[in-house]
């Protein structure tokens, strides 16, 4: 088996996350129009915006899969033609499918797209997968419950024509595959039409029936339990074992999330990934930077096994925040920022951008853009120059270190 670097997909919720995710490094980014796709709540593209959408990543050298991956009803299905055909005119790259009928007619609607097979047809075994490619799949993206040996016999026993698709890192889900009813069951907003509410997150406590309203909780430990929790996924410390294994596309989960997050995960992963690929160590900066972004306790999913039930705080760690966005630099460093959370002069900060690796600095006094003596801006969106110690690109980050994390 010919070892390849895997393409790496990002998250493109809606136009800001895109520009990031482009600029941080995405070989490929997955996105939605405003139907037929998993995340509803996510900003999306308009029929308008869409071709606009994929010419600007197309420019830019980067592909665009954009998500039909709901399961449709009836009275949705006769959208489905105008639509795919639709995404076919703006020249999207591939259509990521959950639902059979979709596929086929993805086949007949949107013929110069490519089909690839969403993790949401639990592909699990080798069959499945040379099934999906006689029926016409490029690539298929696999259950997240199969572990790399797994992945490796697929791999072995399929077509080299066909891709493999895993996630990386993200969210994780505590159903199969992500088929889910719970969030239906509990509040009506529908998991297989992008509306999750995501109950599996909830702490839960016991109720006794002839004391309504007494709540007790549930104690594994001392910290009590949390029956439905899963950690978020994080892959970067191996990515050596999963280019062996044959992946040919490694997919960051996210869409919902913000836009740093899209940027600092996907810039991560691009340098690790280079490093891996060329036989480099791995830069601890870079490796570092997914540290940085809002995320659940780490693990490596059932890559390597089952990974067990985790009964310790499933909370987010939030240890930083955003301060500002660099929108332009001069040579000298002298940048024009974006505010998003207040900071102050005298305040020690980090600064990290495209290809360019975090650095600290103590902010200077700043200025607002008559040139008035600016000590804290304050806000939102406003716009002011802070000189930095070096030039940084377009888009780059000020953030500092902030407890956020909930706490016990």
């Amino acid at each position: 088996m010919t070892r390849r670097k895997p393409e790496l997909l990002c998250p493109a919720g809606d136009w800001e996350r895109l520009e990031l995710a482009v600029a941080y490094g995405a070989d490929a980014v997955y996105l939605a129009g405003t139907a037929f796709g998993m995340r509803a709540f996510a900003g999306n593209f308009s029929p308008e915006d869409l071709p606009r959408a994929v010419a600007y990543a197309h420019d830019r050298g980067v592909r665009v899969h954009v998500t039909v991956n709901t399961m449709p009803r009836n009275g949705e299905v006769e959208r489905l033609p105008a639509y795919l055909e639709q995404l076919d005119a703006a020249g999207v790259d591939a259509l990521i499918l959950a639902d059979l009928g979709a596929f086929t007619l993805a086949g007949k609607y949107a013929p110069r797209c490519e089909r690839h097979v969403s993790t949401q047809q639990s592909i699990g075994n080798y069959e499945t997968a040379r099934a999906w490619y006689d029926l016409g799949a490029r690539r298929v993206v696999l259950a997240r419950e199969l572990s790399l040996a797994e992945i490796a016999e697929i791999r072995a026993k399929t077509p080299p024509e066909l891709e493999l698709e895993t996630f990386c890192h993200g969210a994780m889900c505590v159903s199969y595959s992500g088929r889910c009813l719970l969030s239906n069951y509990m509040t009506g907003r529908d998991s297989n039409r992008g509306a999750c509410a995501q109950p599996c997150r909830y702490q839960y406590a016991l109720m006794e029936e002839k004391r309504p309203g007494e709540y007790f909780p549930v104690f594994e430990d001392e910290k009590g339990t949390y029956i439905l929790n899963s950690r978020d996924m994080c892959m970067i410390d191996h990515l050596d074992a999963v280019m062996d294994a044959g992946i040919d596309c490694l997919k960051i989960e996210g869409r919902a999330k913000s836009g740093y997050y899209a940027a600092i995960v996907t810039g991560a992963y691009r340098h690790v990934l280079d490093d891996v690929a060329a036989g480099r160590p791995v830069d601890p900066a870079w490796r570092d930077e997914v540290e940085h972004v809002s995320h659940r306790p780490y693990s490596t999913g059932f890559y390597f096994g089952q990974p067990g039930q985790y009964t310790a705080n499933g909370r987010y760690i939030r240890d930083w925040q955003i301060c500002a966005v660099v929108e332009s630099c001069t040579p000298e460093g002298l940048a024009t920022l974006s505010l998003r959370n207040k900071f102050s002069a005298g305040d020690t900060v980090e600064v990290v951008g495209p290809d360019s690796k975090p650095f600290s600095m103590v902010v200077p006094p700043m200025e607002d853009l008559e040139g008035n003596a600016l000590l804290e801006p304050k806000t939102p969106q406003s716009r002011f120059t802070m000189r930095l110690p070096r030039p940084v690109p377009p888009l780059s980050f000020v953030r500092h270190a902030v407890a956020l994390s909930a706490r016990d």
